[in-house]
């Protein structure tokens, strides 16, 4: 590559990062304000280059499967579930790029002779953080503050849920080495997926080592999930293997996606805020409901299709959302114990 085009890619990058200095400070999911030390670091920059375009090498139009086999048990008698398998097509956008801070929007499109498309979920990458929001169980999260050093040259990835409530967070460094952009955090907690939150109650969360990696066709969510027990001393339940392939195709069309999110992303864009001030404004919050959490996503859900049905003004649907959120949410999150179900039911076994 000639000097001058180097010079001018390099020029580029750092203006990327100079730019979050003069970025307003919201909070944990808008990543560290870059600061020109930071940008002095020429490896650095053009790691942190190769990062964001791993990130957004998912945004697209994919296939995808979602694929789930628990392996080893490890309480006396239970019982493997049957191997779990689904597929729809799903897209996944660009909402949002400042740089150090980069927003994913996932939208399934399902159906067989009549498609709709379904609000999905979101992942939100940031640079260099200050913090990180974490489950802590029983449907709470904890802001965890980072120091400089844990967080420098990684990135934090918040996974929310369909209503962009959040669900977990974990924060790790891109790795490219052997040809493979991949990212991989240490285990953390999550909730539990809605197949099992909505089947089952023999265990209270997952703890879950998440692996996201670029590949030729596309990229794959990989998952190693342990399923604890959470009465008295946690308890591993069984574990899971989890590979979710996002295989690309252009030749399915993402209209039905993308018409959805032109008619309801300005709703969405309140929602999303409402939640950053509840996740700002407050070190640890919860849900006032364990379990899946359908009461509190179809209403959510419910108002965006009031908007684009044209019968609620987005300014309307916004301020009815944040009342929604407020009423399903609370801070005084008390003891974990207090918040989960005991309950173990013997035929799960």
């Amino acid at each position: 590559m000639p000097v001058w085009r180097q010079t001018l890619i390099l020029g580029t990058l750092i203006s990327l990062l100079l730019m979050a200095c003069s970025a307003s400070d919201m909070g944990s999911s808008t990543g560290r304000r870059v600061t020109s030390d930071t940008a002095s670091r020429s490896g650095e920059v053009a790691k942190f280059e190769q990062d964001r375009q791993a990130i957004l090498a998912m945004a697209g139009t994919y296939r995808v499967k979602f694929d789930f086999t628990e392996t080893v048990p490890f309480v006396a008698g239970y019982k493997l579930k049957d191997h779990y398998e689904a597929g729809a097509h799903e897209v996944v956008r660009v909402i949002e790029d400042r740089g150090y801070f980069i927003s994913l929007q996932h939208i399934l499109v399902v159906g067989d002779k009549e498609k709709f498309p379904v609000k999905h979920w979101r992942q939100d990458w940031a640079y260099e953080p200050d913090s990180v929001l974490v489950y802590i169980g029983g449907n709470a999260w904890e802001r965890r503050d980072l120091s400089a050093q844990e967080s420098r040259g990684k990135w934090s990835q918040t996974v929310y849920q369909v209503d962009d409530s959040p669900r977990y967070g974990a924060v790790a460094a891109w790795n490219h080495e052997n040809g493979v952009s991949e990212w991989e955090p240490a285990a953390t907690w999550r909730p539990l997926p809605r197949r099992d939150a909505t089947k089952r109650d023999d265990y209270q969360v997952v703890d879950a080592v998440n692996r996201h990696a670029i590949t030729p066709t596309g990229w794959v969510h990989e998952q190693d999930n342990t399923k604890l027990v959470l009465r008295g001393k946690p308890q591993s339940l069984v574990r899971e293997i989890g590979v979710n392939s996002y295989v690309r195709d252009d030749t399915f069309d993402a209209g039905i996606a993308d018409r959805y999110w032109a008619e309801t992303k300005d709703y969405w864009a309140l929602v999303r805020q409402a939640w950053s001030d509840m996740e700002r404004q407050h070190r640890t919050f919860g849900l006032t409901i364990q379990g899946e959490p359908e009461a509190l996503y179809q209403e959510l859900l419910g108002l965006a299709e009031s908007v684009r049905n044209g019968e609620k003004t987005v300014a309307a649907a916004g301020a009815e959302a944040r009342d929604v959120i407020a009423r399903f949410t609370t801070v005084d999150v008390g003891d974990l114990m207090s918040r989960i179900s005991t309950k173990v039911t013997e035929s799960h076994y």
